[in-house]
């Protein structure tokens, strides 16, 4: 099983999303910005270094919100999926490695294709039962 995880980022009461490049895997689909874990790191020095390189910004990680499981027909192996509040300043942000990146209001976030794996996540930000901290 991987591990890979993810930054739940919140500006002025909207969410950053980030789009998958075409012709990637998954292409064309939303995701929050995040990747695999390597063997030697902790959850949250991978998060930093993949945000780091996604969005070129420094960014703290904050406590864990959400954890999941899910496995895709198109890899041959599940994947444990954890995601963290974090911060960034977002004039920093930068799309390093996406199609688009967008502040999306969490109201929004059901218009957009989102990757299977974050769409239990997407329905409980949408309908409040998973609070997110203040920013």
């Amino acid at each position: 099983m991987w591990t890979v995880v993810a930054a739940l980022i919140q500006s002025e009461g909207k969410l950053l999303v980030c789009q998958r490049r075409h012709g990637d895997t998954f292409g064309l689909m939303w995701e929050f910005p995040g990747g695999k874990c390597k063997p030697d790191e902790t959850l949250e020095a991978a998060l930093a270094r993949e945000l780091l390189e996604e969005l070129g910004a420094p960014a703290r990680i904050g406590p864990e919100l959400y954890r999941t499981r899910h496995k895709y027909a198109e890899m041959a192996e599940s994947i444990e999926l954890v995601f963290f509040a974090a911060s960034i300043d977002p004039r920093d942000a930068r799309n390093n490695v996406f199609e688009q990146i967008l502040w999306c209001a969490r109201e929004s976030l059901r218009d957009l294709d989102f990757l299977p794996a974050d769409r239990e996540l997407i329905e409980m930000i949408a309908l409040g039962t998973l609070r997110l901290p203040a920013e």
